[in-house]
């Protein structure tokens, strides 16, 4: 029997399991749901009923994980940006996907719930590609999760990236507003495309930054926020990004590599928003990273 806390107020009961129960695979969890094993306040339940804090779940008897097998996500923690007792924000790597599915075991989130045992609630309240640096906001409470959840839908909070792409773009501001259409690869593989029949709004403004002989320094905020937009955006106005293996350009990509630079040059480098409790306007930044500042080093600015 599990009392339910603040922590999982407004929360599904099927999620709210596969957080007590790491480790049963969802089907059976799942037909636990469905035959009445699982019971809330001693009633049966569907698999999207809500929590309300004080309930009490009755778990019945599940096969669980091996106790001497290794936990799947190692332990890990990231450059902290800010933290309170509401939201982490932290600086996330190039090469770190965050969270774990297709084909990748574990991301961010696994890896912080493993470092941190004791945190009851770490939730993520907004995404960023795995070849993707820089500032990603984890929530600590549901309440906080909820308020982040509406605010990025409704596009109250400003998301700042800075983007190295091939060619010498010219103006110094720019809005580009191309339907994106997400589809899948023949091998299953997730990509996005301009699509003005199927496509849905998508609306990036960019900046010229610093313009190099044949490449330029972007900024680029995030109006909505669509899967791969910056990337795709940016592509599709014919200057890819460096480094970008799903729309960029190989021989680009191969030639930086061979000089040690084997990412993508894409870094969500700040982020405007107000604390989700709080109200208070929050401005973070997390700088280039390193090896970022170092191609730059070496190319000629014009």
């Amino acid at each position: 029997m599990v009392r339910v806390d603040a922590g999982a107020d407004g929360q599904r009961i099927d999620n709210f399991l596969l957080r007590h129960c790491k480790g049963v695979p969802k089907s059976h969890l799942y037909k636990a749901i469905r035959s009445g094993q699982v019971r809330v306040n001693k009633g049966r339940i569907s698999s999207e009923y809500r929590l309300q804090e004080g309930d009490e779940v009755r778990i019945p008897p599940l096969r669980m994980p091996d106790p001497q097998a290794k936990p799947v996500a190692p332990k890990a923690e990231f450059p902290i940006i800010y933290e309170d007792d509401a939201i982490l924000v932290v600086n996330k790597p190039s090469g770190v996907a965050v969270h774990g599915g297709s084909g990748v075991s574990f991301g961010v989130i696994e890896q912080l719930r493993s470092a941190r045992p004791e945190a009851k609630f770490l939730e993520l309240a907004h995404r960023l590609d795995k070849e993707t640096s820089g500032l990603l906001i984890i929530a600590k409470k549901r309440s906080a999760l909820v308020v982040l959840h509406d605010m990025m839908r409704q596009s109250e909070g400003h998301k700042y990236y800075l983007a190295l792409v091939v060619g010498e773009w010219q103006a110094k501001r720019q809005e580009i507003k191309l339907p994106l259409y997400k589809y899948l690869t023949p091998d299953g593989e997730r990509r996005v495309r301009v699509d003005k029949g199927q496509g849905k709004y998508a609306h990036t403004i960019v900046t010229k930054v610093q313009a190099y002989r044949g490449y330029t320094l972007l900024g680029a905020q995030l109006k909505t926020g669509r899967t791969h937009q910056i990337r795709v955006h940016l592509a599709a106005s014919g200057f890819p990004i460096v480094g970008d293996e799903k729309y960029g350009r190989d021989e680009v990509r191969e030639s930086f590599a061979k000089q040690g630079f084997k990412r993508m040059f894409l870094h969500a480098h700040r982020l405007t928003f107000n604390h989700p409790l709080t109200g208070e306007k929050l401005v973070l930044e997390a700088p280039l990273p390193e090896e970022c500042q170092r191609l730059l080093q070496g190319l000629s600015a014009v």
